[in-house]
């Protein structure tokens, strides 16, 4: 028999510790290279604890140790940590986040042209953030990125666990253009909810700041939150697009909590 491993994963730590291929904790039996485990949505701020044994190819069982680790208070939608250089692959940040390059009436353009196509220095934590320019100077005067959620971490549904609030960070420039920043939200029901940040000269911020969103603000507007379809990132009016002006700007860690 080939080599392959047992993992075993629970909430309770005795139980997942003294754990066999009988009990509820044991998750299923993995050849070597294709270990992985999706538990799916897990209670936040609640530690969980997971064993891998190893069976080597007389069937002989080695217990592995017991590891542990414990959930945040946020779901995620994107940290910017899991796009590559690998655009072949489709992995490139560009490639989730589609922006306006080579559209005349999309002013944004999100990554680098060249490897690294993430921000991997003027980052709020990790390792990577999203590098993100607008210009609303003509012939574009809208600039928008929009990525499809089932591409991002969290899905579709962004009702679980009780979350209330949409948060992201950024971190602008003084240099930048003053143009509204806002975040649109579509869901398959074809209703668009748009929240505009409430500080005009938003862009200008030259350090990382938090901007927090209300869930309730795109319900508002028709926005089904169990069946969301898309996440914008847009600069200037999108109901009363206008020639503006341009800037950079970096984005990361979008949470719902």
């Amino acid at each position: 028999m080939p080599p392959s491993h047992e993992l075993y994963f629970g909430a309770d730590q005795d139980a997942v510790r003294t754990a066999n291929t009988g009990s509820p904790e044991y998750k299923g039996s993995k050849t070597l290279g294709a270990e992985s485990y999706d538990p799916g949505l897990l209670t936040s701020e609640a530690t969980y604890y997971w064993r891998v044994d190893e069976i080597d190819a007389q069937g002989n069982t080695v217990k592995g140790p017991l590891w542990s680790f414990t959930t945040g208070d946020y779901l995620l939608v994107d940290g910017f940590e899991e796009y590559t250089d690998d655009d072949a692959a489709g992995e490139a940040i560009w490639q989730t986040w589609i922006d306006g390059f080579g559209v005349n009436t999309n002013g944004a353009v999100v990554g680098y042209v060249m490897p690294p196509y993430a921000e991997q220095t003027v980052v709020y934590s990790g390792a990577q953030s999203m590098p993100y320019d607008y210009d609303n100077s003509g012939p574009a005067n809208l600039s928008e990125a929009t990525a499809d959620v089932a591409n991002l971490a969290i899905g579709q549904d962004w009702t679980a666990g009780g979350v209330t609030t949409l948060s992201l960070w950024f971190n602008g420039d003084q240099a930048n253009a003053p143009e509204k920043m806002y975040i649109a939200l579509s869901s398959t029901n074809g209703a668009t909810g748009i929240v505009t940040h409430d500080d005009a000269d938003a862009a200008s911020t030259d350090y990382w700041a938090q901007w927090r969103l209300p869930l309730e603000a795109f319900t508002n507007q028709g926005v089904d939150l169990t069946r969301v379809q898309t996440i914008t990132i847009g600069f200037g009016d999108k109901n009363n697009p206008q020639s503006g002006g341009t800037g950079s700007m970096y984005f990361d860690d979008i949470w719902l909590n």
